[in-house]
């Protein structure tokens, strides 16, 4: 009788040491490589600064850039020239940025059979259009709060799914603000 409380709260704690790991990042800088669910994938360099700022620059070639100022996340396509925004509260990324989300009452752990490795899954159950977030969390001394945030799967509202895997995380860098600035390709003013 008393093994379901101490899963239980084996996995609170476990949960409470991601959020903990995420909310100890101040910046990040990271290679990634992202992959959709057909199988394709893109690389680039992803740099972060909460509260709510990323960037995902994308490898040469590819014309795409997103950038998340703190409000919005911007996704630019320079090819067609075209520019899309949305609240960064309404994306699964809203978990990982959006430092007003209360991660750890959306959470939920799924089992990894690693003690090493804590995988996080963030769904808001009164906002399923704001879609799902799986965030795998690897033990690491070097990480704030002693996980490495190592990856994630999003599920938009339009069940698109994508993986993204960091590799080379860097903690605690000077980020400019102005990393997170962009050209629109709509016009030449820089934004």
């Amino acid at each position: 009788m008393l093994a379901a409380p101490t899963v239980a709260l084996a996995q609170a704690s476990d949960i409470d040491r991601a959020v903990a790991a995420l909310r100890g990042i101040t910046t990040l800088r990271a290679n990634f490589v992202q992959t959709d669910r057909s199988g394709q994938t893109i690389s680039g360099v992803l740099t972060m600064k909460r509260p709510g700022k990323i960037r995902f620059q994308y490898q040469k070639g590819v014309p795409l850039l997103i950038v998340g100022d703190g409000k919005a996340l911007t996704m630019i396509d320079y090819e067609v020239r075209q520019v899309q925004r949305w609240p960064i509260g309404n994306s699964p990324l809203g978990a990982l940025l959006d430092p007003n989300k209360d991660v750890a009452r959306f959470a939920k752990q799924l089992p990894t059979g690693d003690p090493g490795v804590i995988s996080l899954q963030v769904r808001d159950p009164k906002h399923p259009e704001y879609g799902t977030i799986t965030m795998i969390f690897v033990r690491n001394a070097g990480a704030p709060g002693g996980f490495q945030l190592d990856s994630w799967v999003a599920l938009d509202s339009q069940n698109k799914r994508t993986t993204v895997r960091l590799t080379g995380q860097q903690y605690g860098i000077a980020v400019d603000d102005k990393t997170f600035r962009w050209t629109d390709p709509r016009t030449t003013t820089r934004r």
